[in-house]
């Protein structure tokens, strides 16, 4: 708008320059009447156009004013047309001086040319004065017509740019909701980490246990086997004693010194059979025990592998872990 008011200052500073020259003019030639009467039709004609100038300078300096003046509207649906009824997406960045011409002001300036009659050689100069004003009212329609189409593509930006801003604000409290869920995530694997690893840990100590049954039991099997193999050679040697003894029962004196050999021995074997009952009673228990810690460790086995299954089934689920 302030290029237009300058254009417009520029144009009403050579018309003053002209009419100053024409009064100049007008002074010399005062003796000339038929001069002076063309020179007065000069000075008419150019300061009715000059007025015509300053009366559009002023309606440019109102964008309203200047957009009503030169038929612009801002219709419903459509937005901003000239009076051609051409939308603002289709006006050319070069403008078509014809098109933009007022009939009106034309009517209205060859009403003023009409005034009065004139030689012909000064038609060529009314002529000139008459295309400069259209030239610079079509100018000031263009710059017009930009200034909107300006306005308009800069509300069009501007409304992106919100858009963008608002998109941008949008994706940076996602970004914060997918950070603060992958922190969860992280201190949810640290402690599932950690658990695991304690679990671990406790098994590996139950198989470290269970390892130790085992070979207490294989050396109370081992035990047990020792005391059969002695019993069974007391019950061969006792056998033997027997079948001497009998063998013997026509000595008295050898009777007795061996039914004391004899009651020794079964003094002997009855510790041994407590002995062995009590070994028998040990290993039992022993494998007892070796049962329910084999059953145990069957079913922490069976827990590991539920807790690998399930750590797995973790890893599959989240990758970030």
């Amino acid at each position: 708008m302030d290029d237009r008011n300058a254009e417009g200052y520029h144009e009403e500073k050579l018309m003053e320059e002209k009419l100053m020259e024409l009064k100049v003019t007008m002074k010399c030639t005062e003796g000339d009447s038929l001069e002076l009467k063309l020179l007065r039709h000069r000075v008419k004609t150019t300061a009715a156009l000059l007025a015509y100038l300053k009366s559009k300078a002023r309606i440019m300096a109102s964008p309203n004013l200047a957009s009503k003046s030169f038929g612009i509207e801002n219709k419903e649906g459509i937005g901003f047309a000239d009076k051609h009824g051409i939308p603002l997406s289709e006006w050319s960045k070069e403008v078509n001086y014809p098109s933009l011409r007022n009939p009106d002001m034309e009517s209205k300036q060859d009403s003023d040319l009409k005034l009065g009659s004139f030689a012909a050689n000064d038609a060529k100069y009314i002529d000139e004065i008459l295309k400069s004003t259209h030239i610079v009212t079509d100018a000031m329609e263009s710059l017009v017509m930009r200034a909107i189409k300006a306005e308009s593509e800069a509300a069009n930006e501007r409304v992106k740019v919100k858009l963008g801003l608002e998109e941008n604000e949008r994706k940076t409290l996602q970004v914060l909701s997918m950070t603060v869920r992958v922190e969860e995530m992280e201190k949810f694997a640290l402690s599932t980490n950690a658990l695991l690893n304690e679990m671990r840990q406790k098994v590996e100590d139950m198989v470290e246990e269970s390892s130790r049954q085992r070979q207490r039991a294989t050396e109370n099997e081992q035990e047990l086997c020792r005391v059969k193999q002695d019993f069974d050679s007391l019950r061969s040697f006792v056998g033997n004693i027997i079948s001497i003894s009998e063998s013997l029962l026509s000595s008295e004196s050898q009777f007795q010194t061996i039914q004391k050999l004899l009651d020794r021995l079964v003094t002997e074997t009855a510790h041994l059979e407590d002995e062995k009952a009590q070994k028998e009673a040990e290993v039992q228990k022993l494998m007892e025990e070796n049962v329910r810690l084999r059953a145990l460790l069957d079913n922490k086995e069976s827990q590991l592998l539920a807790m690998n299954e399930q750590y797995k089934w973790m890893l599959l689920n989240n990758p970030g872990i």
